[in-house]
C-alpha cells in the first residue's frame, strides 16, 4: 500500500559535556497538536528562530515532530533549532523546488551559520602529566640557575 505522506528526516548536533545531542525531525501534513512544551522558557525562543527568519508561512503546509536524546537543556535546543531548519530546507528542496530551497537557505545562513551546519569543536581528551587535556604541572625554575647562564 502506497503512502501519500510527504516526509522528511533530518538531524540536528551540538555537544555538551559527554553527550551528543540528536534530533529526528519529520516534516508531515498537518495532522496533530504540539505535545512537548519546552523548558527552560527562555531557550524556546532559540527554538522559535528558524520559524521568524524563514517566516511563518514557510511553515504553515508543516507538521514538524522532534524528539531529542542526550545532552543538557541548552544543547538539545540548539540541536532541535538546527533539525528543523535543516528540515524545512530538504522539504522545500524535495517538495517545493530548488531555488526557494536555495534562497532559504541562503536567508538562514545570513541569520545564522549554526541553524544549518553543525559546531564540529568537540572535549579533547584529558593526557597523562596533568589535571586536564592541555594543563601540567608547574615547574619551579632555580633563579641562581637562570641568571649563571648570562
Amino acid at each position: 500500500m502506497a503512502s501519500t505522506v510527504k516526509a522528511v528526516q533530518t538531524f540536528g548536533k551540538k555537544k555538551a559535556s559527554n553527550n551528543t545531542s540528536v534530533v529526528l525531525t519529520y516534516c508531515l501534513p498537518q495532522s496533530s497538536e504540539g505535545r512537548g512544551i519546552i523548558r527552560p522558557e527562555i531557550l524556546r525562543f532559540k527554538i522559535y528562530e528558524p520559524v521568524l527568519v524563514a517566516g511563518e508561512d514557510s511553515f504553515a503546509p508543516l507538521d514538524i515532530r522532534v524528539r531529542a536524546k542526550g545532552g543538557g537543556h541548552t544543547s538539545q535546543v540548539y540541536a532541535i533549532r538546527q533539525a528543523i531548519a535543516k528540515a524545512l530546507v530538504a522539504y522545500y528542496a524535495k517538495y517545493i523546488d530548488a531555488y526557494s530551497a536555495m534562497e532559504l537557505k541562503k536567508k538562514l545562513v545570513a541569520y545564522d551559520r549554526t541553524l544549518l551546519i553543525a559546531d564540529p569543536r568537540r572535549m579533547e581528551p584529558k593526557k597523562f602529566g596533568g589535571a586536564g587535556a592541555r594543563a601540567r604541572r608547574q615547574k619551579s625554575v632555580d633563579m641562581f640557575w637562570k641568571l649563571s647562564k648570562y
